[in-house]
């Protein structure tokens, strides 16, 4: 398994282009996603509602939508994603091995996936209401090589880790796989899987990577602007099946997200809010 890993995810370097400031999306804040359409605002919490329409009856919408928090809970956990005085938002280090890695107590969570997945996107996305934190988002497919620590206050720490596949760093597995088997207040590993395309080969043993280390982990679609509804909804039930007959550790709903339209970022803010504890909701699974 670990040379087929290295086979996989190991290519060339590439050279980094950082952004230094982010720009604020127009959407960032709840208030103004309200503001829009009834049908726009669904599609911008809820994703999936967007797709319900073109599955077939027969199909058991449940597992898409075990996580369905309120409108009032995203805005609670909205305000989480909000630097203060007191709950300061910023990078705080990077680290190449697990012996540079922090030690932090408070719970954490991390981003992983093929390289130009849009991974480095969607954390940027994440964080848009505090435009001082800098995410380094590439053209150029593989342009993180470490692994990037992220403190949200004394809430939790978001982690973004090197993409595998192409232009993966050579050192990858040696980087990735002690942290995700040691890091005691890891509570969530957030695998991405571009929609567009669907599972390839290098998503599988990345999928089956977090299983073998039985860390709780969740799948994240990317990209669902990029392809038409039918080639989305057949990407999304091949890894729905994956996921029922294939994992132990995965949680029964994927996230469905698209950075580029903001669809999906609020729900995901209030699963990360929800999974370290830091706001408590009423009646929906974790």
């Amino acid at each position: 398994m670990f040379f087929l890993r290295r086979s996989l995810w190991l290519l060339p370097r590439t050279q980094l282009c950082s952004v230094s400031r982010q720009r604020v999306h127009k959407l960032a804040s709840l208030q103004k996603a309200t503001a829009l359409s009834p049908k726009k605002v669904k599609s911008l919490l809820y994703p999936f509602k967007e797709l319900e329409a073109y599955l077939d009856r027969s199909i058991d919408r449940t597992p898409f939508q075990h996580f369905h928090p309120s409108l009032e809970d995203m805005i609670r956990a909205e305000k989480l994603f909000c630097s203060s005085p007191s709950h300061k938002i910023d990078y705080y280090t990077s680290a190449e091995r697990l012996d540079h890695v922090p030690a932090l107590t408070q719970p954490e969570v991390c981003f992983i996936g093929r390289s130009n997945v849009g991974k480095s996107s969607l954390i940027k996305g994440l964080f848009s209401l505090t435009p001082e934190v800098e995410v380094r988002v590439s053209k150029t497919p593989g342009h993180t090589k470490k692994m990037n620590f992220f403190k949200v206050g004394k809430a939790f720490t978001i982690v973004d880790m090197p993409g595998y596949g192409h232009r993966a760093p050579s050192d990858f597995v040696d980087m990735v796989e002690p942290y995700l088997y040691s890091r005691k207040n890891l509570v969530r590993t957030f695998l991405l899987v571009d929609g567009s395309v669907g599972l390839q080969k290098a998503d599988l043993i990345a999928l089956e990577m977090c299983e073998e280390t039985r860390c709780p982990y969740v799948l994240v679609v990317t990209k669902i602007d990029k392809c038409g509804h039918g080639a989305l909804l057949t990407n999304l039930m091949k890894l729905h099946d994956l996921v029922k007959t294939e994992t132990t550790s995965c949680f029964p709903q994927p996230f469905l997200v698209s950075s580029l339209h903001f669809w999906g970022i609020y729900l995901l803010r209030c699963f990360i809010t929800h999974v370290t504890g830091s706001i408590s909701l009423k009646d929906t699974s974790h």
